[in-house]
């Protein structure tokens, strides 16, 4: 699932999902901002779709030290009592592989505690990481590709594509 606010005009999400574009047999993209542009989100068709699958990439742009409002409220309104969590027929995210895949526009150097932002991407990220156990997935190490802020030639982001595709096929 991929929620980028402005895939059209994104550098390196827009490059993933035209990669993952290439192989329709392995990959359902889901551009959650063109689904949802006025961010009414169908809860039904979401659950169902979520049911569907093993493994669930959500890719998005890290900024702000957050992801973008509409992923939370996806969160929110997604993960419902009863479907994900607190009864006996919830939990259906239970023992799905979880991942976050992240465009992250500053250096990788930049995120420790000795740095500018004082704290790791892993730190940072930890609402979700907590948010995917709560409901029982199985939360993977996440992907991140630093830099882009300062670095957005073409072959600087062209060295993502490999990285992002070895993420994807390892994920387990």
């Amino acid at each position: 699932m991929v929620i980028h606010p402005d895939i059209a005009s994104s550098v390196i999400n827009k490059r993933w999902v035209d990669e993952l574009g290439k192989h329709p047999e392995k990959y359902e993209v889901r551009l959650l901002h063109q689904l949802y542009p006025d961010g009414k989100i169908d809860v039904a068709a979401e659950q169902k779709l979520i049911e569907q699958y093993d493994k669930i990439v959500f890719q998005f742009p890290f900024y702000w030290f957050n992801c973008p409002p509409l992923f939370k409220q996806w969160l929110d309104e997604v993960l419902t009592y009863g479907w994900a969590y607190g009864s006996k027929s919830g939990y259906k995210v239970a023992g799905k592989k979880i991942a976050l895949a992240l465009s992250v526009g500053i250096d990788e150097h930049e995120y420790r505690s000795e740095a500018k932002y004082k704290y790791t991407l892993a730190e940072l990220i930890r609402p979700f990481e907590l948010t995917f156990e709560y409901v029982k997935a199985d939360y993977r190490p996440f992907f991140a590709y630093y830099g882009i802020e300062l670095n957005s030639e073409k072959d600087w982001i062209e060295r993502s594509v490999p990285m992002y595709m070895k993420f994807l096929e390892e994920l387990s």
